[in-house]
């Protein structure tokens, strides 16, 4: 996980640049992002582990901030005005999908949240290790093939479903169809601009050839998904 202070640093530029803020959004974005991942203690605590079927962090982080015995969030907010919109944006940030939220302020935090945590997985997808990131060296994974289900969802334009990757190699998959859930421009942007889609995909040497024609056409499909969200248009 990225600190989570220079992660609600980079979240106050996305509404400073991206999104028409009222007052008091960047403080509240910034908030959200500094504690949205409050509950992976536990989970790896117990666990040892990240994999979402040990455990929801992100149902716990709600439970552990608003649980009556110590009111956690009060040492972050002295006011409960927003608690709604922090506890819904922390509760949904991992969901495959968000579910119907009719409040604008809430919607526009929850899909905020989903995007810096989509940037902060990418930096560690380009840092760790991939032994540590996938149990399996790269090699290995390179020759694995991508299951049908998980490219089906790629050409669909859609992020994967965590109960359908079969192998290593559709676990990759996810962690470049991600970006297909990015909601802002200004998040499209930045990925763009920091190359994150080529890069995180030249990690793996793909030895099997079908898999690696298909990651070729995933880095083109994602980055020009982001290209129409951030309003970019090719010269060809």
């Amino acid at each position: 996980m990225l600190c989570g202070y220079a992660l609600a640093d980079f979240m106050g530029n996305v509404v400073h640049v991206g999104v028409d803020k009222i007052l008091g959004d960047v403080q509240l974005a910034k908030l959200i992002a500094l504690l949205h991942d409050i509950g992976r203690f536990e989970q790896v605590k117990r666990y040892d582990s990240f994999e979402p079927f040990t455990m929801d962090h992100a149902v716990f982080g709600v439970e552990l901030l608003e649980a009556d015995s110590h009111r956690l969030l009060r040492c972050f907010a002295e006011e409960d005005a927003f608690d709604r919109v922090i506890l819904t944006a922390i509760g949904t940030h991992s969901l495959y999908e968000l579910p119907e939220i009719k409040d604008k302020k809430t919607l526009l935090h929850a899909r905020l949240i989903r995007d810096a945590d989509k940037l902060d997985n990418c930096r560690v997808k380009l840092v760790d290790s991939l032994d540590i990131l996938l149990g399996m060296e790269a090699e290995k994974v390179g020759n694995l093939s991508i299951s049908p289900k998980v490219w089906e969802m790629c050409l669909q334009e859609k992020s994967v479903y965590s109960p359908v990757r079969q192998n290593r190699m559709d676990y990759w998959v996810s962690y470049v169809a991600y970006f297909f859930d990015i909601n802002y421009p200004a998040s499209a942007s930045f990925i763009l601009e920091e190359d994150f889609v080529k890069r995180v995909i030249a990690r793996i040497p793909y030895g099997n050839p079908d898999t690696r024609i298909k990651m070729e056409k995933l880095s083109v499909m994602v980055e020009a998904y982001l290209e129409r969200l951030a309003g970019i248009k090719r010269d060809f």
